[in-house]
């Protein structure tokens, strides 16, 4: 076919051409304007302080405002926060997850939280509670956890201590390390006393020196095996101590973040606006009229192929009708009249 006919085809079927998109575009158009009106509120949360400084926050590093964006929209829909926004505003779970709607402004950690309802009067509570627990769900938990890290460490240097305690009553003695350091300056000041009274000749202070050293010795030779254990428990005790300090300094900071993250100083919600049902109409009726044209085009095509067949039909059979002869006429009987001539 040529673009003539094909100009043709148009012209005739211009009623569907034309009449299908309009009328889908016109039930778009109705089904939009019958929904009832919706409204819309922002709430704008900017908390710089929550985003990059001490390597001890929980949001670092150059892609820091986009890691708290991110967990920021995860945790507006987390199940926990729904549940606990819906029981605060009575909103449905499902309405709170399809109303709800998180964006970043720009590269900074400033963030928008949209919510859509049909119930103005929502609308803010919504944006109020989601705000509250979300933030309280990010950093609340953190303070969580540093409690149990402090609960843990605060357990592991009880336990240690009291093992150095249990070893003490049983070897009876106590701080042998410390001990043991007093027997050898003790012994080695005697030592020196015992060879200074060899020098001026007082063997009998000598010989008492040498019987207090050899009384230390004693003493040295048996508490020294029992020192590495001993400071096995001590090195223990440490090191615990040192954990128990890093988790109290977590628990410090994320406190500090919970103090931070304070909604009433980082959260701000917005006035309650209608929703234009200009922009709704003008994203539905345009794929639908589309939609509406290709369906048209379609229907053209199917009603000309079925047309084109019907014609093919009737001319395939008009020359089998001109084949066939036609019925000559039965000759018509004439009456043969006996004429009887008589004598004229």
């Amino acid at each position: 076919m040529e673009i003539v006919d094909y100009l043709r085809v148009a012209r005739r079927r211009l009623w569907v051409l034309v009449g299908v998109p309009v009328v889908a575009a016109a039930a778009a158009t109705a089904i939009v304007l019958l929904a009832p009106q919706r409204y819309a509120g922002t709430a704008y949360v900017a908390a710089p302080a929550l985003v990059g400084g001490a390597a001890a926050q929980q949001f670092t590093g150059v892609q820091a405002a986009n890691q708290f964006v991110a967990a920021f929209g995860a945790a507006v829909t987390a199940p926990k926060v729904v549940e606990q926004v819906s029981a605060d505003t009575g909103v449905g779970a499902g309405a709170l997850r399809d109303g709800l709607k998180v964006t970043q402004v720009g590269a900074s950690s400033q963030l928008e939280l949209r919510y859509t309802s049909t119930d103005r009067d929502t609308v803010s509570p919504v944006l109020a509670a989601t705000a509250e627990h979300a933030l309280e769900f990010l950093f609340s938990s953190q303070v969580e956890v540093g409690d149990r890290e402090v609960e843990t460490a605060t357990g592991e240097v009880t336990a240690a201590t009291a093992a150095i305690t249990d070893w003490e009553k049983t070897n009876k003695v106590s701080q042998p390390d410390k001990l043991y350091q007093a027997l050898l300056s003790e012994s080695a000041s005697l030592r020196r006393q015992q060879l200074e009274m060899a020098a001026v000749g007082n063997s009998g202070g000598a010989a008492s020196s040498a019987a207090a050293i050899a009384a230390l010795q004693k003493r040295l030779d048996a508490l020294g095996p029992k020192l590495p254990e001993y400071q096995a428990l001590i090195a223990q005790r440490d090191s615990a101590t040192a954990a128990l300090a890093k988790a109290r300094e977590g628990l410090q900071a994320a406190r500090a973040q919970v103090q931070a993250a304070d909604p009433a100083k980082v959260a701000s919600v917005g006035e309650t606006e209608r929703v234009s049902r200009t922009g709704a109409v003008i994203r539905t009726v345009v794929p639908v009229a589309g939609a509406g044209v290709l369906v048209a085009v379609l229907l053209v095509a199917l009603l000309e192929l079925v047309a084109r067949n019907r014609r093919a039909v009737a001319a395939a059979a008009a020359p089998a009708d001109a084949a066939t002869p036609a019925a000559v006429p039965a000759p018509r009987a004439h009456a043969v009249t006996d004429v009887t001539t008589a004598g004229r």
